[in-house]
């Protein structure tokens, strides 16, 4: 593989998972507009119903764990291909963590589609440990991307 191509790999799972914090918080957006249609009163869901929040937030989410698999495995493959080797530090374990965590969350959908209250609560627990690490990944990412390119 021509060495110019491996070393603009490593900007791909960077611009990827900014991409994914983007859509993880509007899909954050959306689960709050869902929760605000389920509580609201019987006038004022009649106007949330027509925002479809609940639909759209399954399947913004159904993409965002898409790709945060994705990224986490294309993250670790680039990462292989350049060094010939992983670097098992924070940024990677609190990675594959966060993958779980998303899969975990995202398991718990048939149970709060039949209105489990604990399935709920753990569903936006989880994800909204997911959120808070996903903002300490993003300084830990431009650190190690800072390390690559004045390495280069």
């Amino acid at each position: 593989m021509p060495e110019a191509l491996l070393f603009n790999l490593n900007f791909l799972h960077p611009l990827l998972m900014w991409g994914l914090l983007a859509g993880s918080g509007y899909a954050l957006f959306l689960g709050i507009k869902a929760k605000k249609t389920r509580t609201a009163t019987a006038e004022d869901r009649k106007e949330l119903i027509k925002g479809k929040f609940a639909q759209r937030h399954y399947l913004i989410g159904s993409g965002v764990l898409a790709v945060m698999v994705l990224g986490t495995l294309g993250g670790m493959a680039v990462t292989y291909l350049n060094n010939g080797k992983l670097f098992v530090s924070p940024h990677l374990l609190v990675g594959l963590g966060m993958t779980g965590l998303i899969a975990m969350a995202a398991s718990l959908s048939p149970l709060m589609q039949r209105g489990n209250l604990i399935a709920r609560k753990a569903h936006v627990g989880l994800n909204m440990l997911v959120m808070t690490l996903f903002l300490w990944q993003a300084v830990s990412g431009l650190q190690i991307l800072n390390k690559i390119w004045t390495n280069r």
